[in-house]
């Protein structure tokens, strides 16, 4: 993974990994990158729904996870680079970076299957010249925006340089060293993981989770009655107004939509396999023996459909589950050991707030102004496709209709 992700979080391991995690720990913890991200999050949940409704006027059905991906994009772009790419509305100057950087995301998994892809590199054949193309295309384009930021972090006389907010800003504040010189490679590393940890599997989940809503069109009512409740937003308020009105305060009322996304992800989590390496001979709970150096695998996906952990009815779709008071109150968390959609542990997901707070806004606008019904009607049934991250094969097709 290294082409692409460099010495990042995601591929290394050790001092590198426990460092990178450190400075990510802080800043994720930050209310001043909590209240940047959850401006930009309301923004562009606000341009999404304008995009379903101009699909809806039409009578036109609409790829959404498409839709949802470049949302995404565009909102951890902004909150990482401090910069607008706008893929949603076609105009950004970013959208051929993204387009490459999606691509170099799916050359790279298919090293994970092709036994000849060391060969393929040194030849510079098939997909391997193609990665190599589009890494050229993602390395251009950030290394000339973290130059750019860094000479005008380092020129600003009259500005508080710790006045912006993106992430690049307070990474580089923090990376410049007593010569005042940047490690632009370090930078380009840490940032380029941040940006695929929040996109595609935010945006997998949101596709997940439409599905199951269309599937369950009860609970599109629900939620959208719990959002009037908890913002007090107007009938005639438009998606921009309604989506300002979403304050933290408003989100943590909203129980009944956590609960619908986090049974979403525990029957559809986003990263569905994962694995660990011992450090060390141990036994596991069940009396397996592992030795040192052994990989040992860990599937979410089939965790949360095991009636061992869950009860019979284990693959049934149910946000009354992690709800108290027969399923009308407070919602109640798992155990991350059981519930192991963003690991457990010293591992667990940094994001997880970060990510919820996303989705609760997106799908809090969108069921607010629209319902939504899957274009091959209610018994239509989606595959999955391959991925690192669990994608639906050939995309997520929906009508909208607005309320």
């Amino acid at each position: 993974m290294t082409d692409l992700l460099g010495d990042g979080i995601f591929a290394v391991d050790g001092d590198r990994w426990r460092q990178q995690r450190k400075v990510a720990s802080y800043d994720f913890s930050t209310r001043a990158l909590r209240d940047f991200s959850g401006a930009i999050f309301k923004r562009n949940a606000a341009r999404l729904a304008a995009v379903v409704s101009g699909a809806a006027a039409s009578g036109r059905p609409l790829e959404f996870q498409g839709l949802a991906l470049r949302a995404t994009m565009d909102s951890i772009f902004t909150i990482a680079f401090g910069l607008d790419l706008d893929t949603l509305g076609g105009a950004g100057e970013g959208t051929r970076f993204a387009a490459a950087f999606d691509d170099a995301s799916e050359f790279t998994l298919l090293r994970y299957v092709n036994a000849f892809w060391k060969a393929m590199r040194f030849l510079n054949v098939g997909s391997e010249a193609a990665l190599r193309d589009r890494v050229r295309v993602v390395d251009e384009f950030v290394y000339k925006h973290i130059r750019d930021r860094a000479q005008e972090l380092s020129g600003s006389k009259e500005q508080d340089p710790h006045s912006r907010q993106d992430m690049l800003s307070r990474f580089i504040q923090a990376a410049t060293n007593e010569s005042g010189t940047v490690d632009y490679k370090y930078l380009r590393d840490i940032i380029l993981n941040i940006v695929i940890a929040g996109k595609d599997t935010t945006a997998g989940a949101l596709a997940w989770f439409l599905y199951m809503a269309c599937k369950h069109p009860e609970v599109q009512e629900k939620i959208r009655e719990e959002a009037t409740r908890a913002t007090g937003a107007s009938e005639t308020a438009t998606a921009e107004e309604f989506a300002q009105s979403l304050t933290d305060e408003a989100l943590n009322k909203m129980h009944y939509l956590h609960a619908a996304l986090t049974e979403t992800l525990r029957l559809y989590p986003s990263v569905p396999l994962d694995n660990k390496q011992c450090f060390g001979d141990d036994v596991l709970p069940d009396g397996s023996s592992v030795s040192k150096g052994d990989i040992v695998f860990y599937v979410p996906y089939a965790m949360g459909r095991m009636k061992y952990l869950w009860g019979a009815d284990a693959e049934a779709f149910r946000p009354e589950r992690w709800l108290d008071g027969d399923g009308g109150g407070e919602f109640q968390p798992q155990s991350p050991y059981k519930f192991t959609a963003f690991q457990a542990g010293p591992r667990i997901c940094l994001g997880k707030d970060f990510a919820y707070r996303q989705m609760k806004i997106f799908a809090a606008v969108l069921l607010r102004s629209f319902a939504f019904r899957l274009r091959d009607g209610e018994g239509a049934t989606v595959g999955y496709r391959t991925m690192i991250t669990l994608h639906i094969d050939q995309g997520l097709h929906l009508t909208a209709t607005a309320r």
